[in-house]
């Protein structure tokens, strides 16, 4: 987390060009504060305008639809009635209720029937032909089609099903087959109703000339490249400007929701994106839709665009030559000021630099100049106050020599002692030499050891070493034990901070009247961060009053003010500035009954010292 924190603070800094130059840093800002805005509004204003010119498209895409779904209405309504008309004549109506191919023979109503389906196509020439259907597969046509296999062709067209059976039009395009050729037309089909049952019982379509369609949809322009088609109710070209297309499903991505809905707009991925507008015609069950690329409509925006990256790239220029010059201005006097700077980094304080301008720069050239005044006083005084340091340094070298001879005492008392041991060696009297040699190797440990603290093996040869010492004195008087487990023996413990409470023991527990004392030295872990070292004695114990003494000096006395109870004080003092409050030394004591010290300490080990 820390390097990724890091790496982001580095790059942060690149970006904003710290380590570079002003004159770079001022170019570059100056820069942004021009490119930045133009930017967003060139960005503002091209996305607005694409949003408008969109607009604009989508209104005019539309009203041309309107146009063309009024024209076509209107066109397809004359052919509905002429439909109708075909339907209600009587003849049609008896043919409507003949039950089979002989009566249909026998009545000779065929001829009549043809007449009238003549008659009606020859009557506009946008008319292809008109064909009867019955369900028992006689068709009746203009085209001189009378086979049965003609009448299963259509039926088994995609649309045939479709047709409403309630004796509504519906409209499909479709391609008929001529005696040479294939033909495109615009068929209008209409369930024949039986005047008796009520059922359908066949269909007449009408063909429409498929030229007059094309030349209702070339009547409007959209766009450069654009174009319109129309889909019938189930998604099928019933008009496109490439007649391969006539009759074929729709693929685009959203044709299920257009033809559910009445109108909208979408855009189209393809090629090519395009803005595609429909409309839903509720009469001819048609729906109408305009297709234009999308780069003819942003070509205003783009426009648009174009000029004003023009207009920022001319901006900037002018902006950055004013911007040279207002950089020099300002960094010239810095530049000057940051050699002066370099003179005072190398020890050069001759020099002061030239105000100029009262501005903030001129300011802080002033200031420079009143620093530099400020750092010569400064050094004058700095080197008065090393004199005298070096003159005490002199004084202090002289006592620590003085220390030194002084701790040629201590060497030759530890020389004397072991002269003694050697000469009561020599007479056989091994009690001196014992208690020679003991004071001799307490001496050498006081002088060997530096460190504040000790290990508890260590601390606990002091003691032993002075007990023994006191036992000579003592004889039978004097008894001890230390029962201290073994994994405690490696934990710290302060220097020298059981003896001054076993000789405290000694002092006040050893009375010739009260027979022997008993000094039992023991230890236990108290929690998992400390461990307590218990000295007990069945001395004569203490008073209430001096007990609550000495508790009050080891919370509130300074061991430098002296008097009684120093040594406990001092022991106490010393734990707690080792290793924190929560450590230290209590006492409990009754009179009579023998006094019990304290000790908690830290579980932490001693560092193993070399040569140790």
């Amino acid at each position: 987390m820390k390097i990724w924190f890091k790496g982001i603070l580095i790059l942060f800094r690149y970006l904003l060009l710290r380590d570079s130059s002003l004159t770079l840093r001022m170019l570059v800002y100056s820069g942004l504060l021009v490119v930045i805005p133009m930017l967003i509004v060139a960005y503002v204003s091209y996305e607005q305008s694409s949003e408008v010119l969109e607009e604009e498209a989508q209104r005019s895409s539309w009203q041309i639809i309107e146009q063309v779904k009024t024209h076509l209405e209107y066109y397809m309504l004359d052919f509905e009635i002429s439909a109708f008309k075909i339907v209600n004549h009587r003849d049609i109506q008896r043919l409507m209720i003949m039950n089979n191919v002989e009566e249909i023979e026998q009545s000779g109503i065929r001829k009549s029937i043809e007449q009238i389906l003549y008659n009606e196509a020859f009557s506009r020439r946008d008319i292809a032909g008109i064909t009867v259907i019955l369900d028992n597969r006689q068709i009746i046509d203009t085209f001189g089609l009378k086979s049965h296999s003609s009448a299963a062709e259509l039926i088994e067209e995609y649309w045939y099903q479709d047709v409403p059976q309630n004796g509504q039009s519906m409209l499909i395009s479709r391609k008929i087959k001529l005696h040479d050729r294939t033909e495109p037309v615009i068929s209008i089909a209409r369930r024949l109703i039986s005047p008796r049952t009520l059922k359908p019982v066949g269909m007449i379509i009408i063909d429409v000339n498929f030229k007059k369609i094309r030349e209702i949809a070339n009547m409007v322009t959209v766009g450069r490249t654009g174009y319109m088609s129309i889909l019938d109710a189930k998604g099928h070209y019933v008009y496109h400007p490439d007649l391969e297309y006539l009759g074929k499903k729709a693929r685009f991505e959203s044709t299920d929701e257009m033809l559910s809905e009445r109108s909208g707009s979408f855009s189209v991925e393809r090629e090519n994106k395009e803005l595609l507008t429909f409309s839903r015609s509720d009469d001819l069950g048609w729906t109408m839709l305009t297709l234009i690329p999308y780069r003819e409509i942003t070509q205003g925006s783009h426009n648009i665009r174009n000029n004003i990256l023009w207009v920022t790239l001319i901006t900037l220029s002018v902006a950055y030559l004013l911007g040279a010059n207002f950089a020099t201005s300002i960094i010239r006097p810095i530049k000057r000021l940051q050699q002066f700077v370099k003179k005072v980094e190398k020890g050069d304080f001759s020099d002061k630099v030239i105000v100029e301008s009262r501005d903030e720069i001129g300011a802080l050239s002033q200031g420079f100049n009143n620093m530099v005044d400020r750092l010569t006083q400064l050094l004058d005084e700095i080197y008065y106050s090393k004199l005298k340091e070096t003159e005490t340094n002199l004084r202090q070298k002289e006592m620590e020599l003085r220390v030194l001879q002084s701790q040629i005492s201590p060497h030759f008392l530890y020389n004397a002692l072991e002269t003694m041991r050697g000469m009561a060696l020599e007479k056989d009297m091994d009690d001196i030499a014992e208690i020679s040699s003991s004071l001799s190797r307490l001496l050498r440990y006081n002088l060997k050891e530096s460190s504040p603290t000790l290990s508890v093996r260590d601390e606990l040869e002091v003691c032993r070493l002075y007990l023994q010492i006191q036992k000579y004195r003592f004889e039978e008087r004097l008894a001890y034990e230390i029962d201290m487990p073994d994994w405690m023996l490696d934990y710290k413990i302060p220097k020298f901070s059981l003896q001054p409470i076993i000789e405290n023991c000694i002092h006040h527990g050893v009375d010739p009247s009260s027979g022997q004392t008993c000094i039992h030295i023991r230890a236990y872990q108290e929690s998992e961060k400390a461990y307590v070292i218990q000295i007990e004695d069945n001395g004569p114990g203490m008073e209430q009053s001096l007990l609550y003494s000495i508790h009050h000096d080891l919370a509130h006395r300074d061991i430098s003010m002296g008097g009684s109870q120093i040594g406990v004080v001092n022991v106490h003092r010393r734990i707690e500035y080792l290793f924190g409050p929560g450590y230290g030394l209590w006492i409990d004591s009754e009179h009579q009954k023998g006094t019990q010290v304290c000790l908690r300490l830290p579980l932490v080990k001693n560092p193993i010292r070399k040569g140790a």
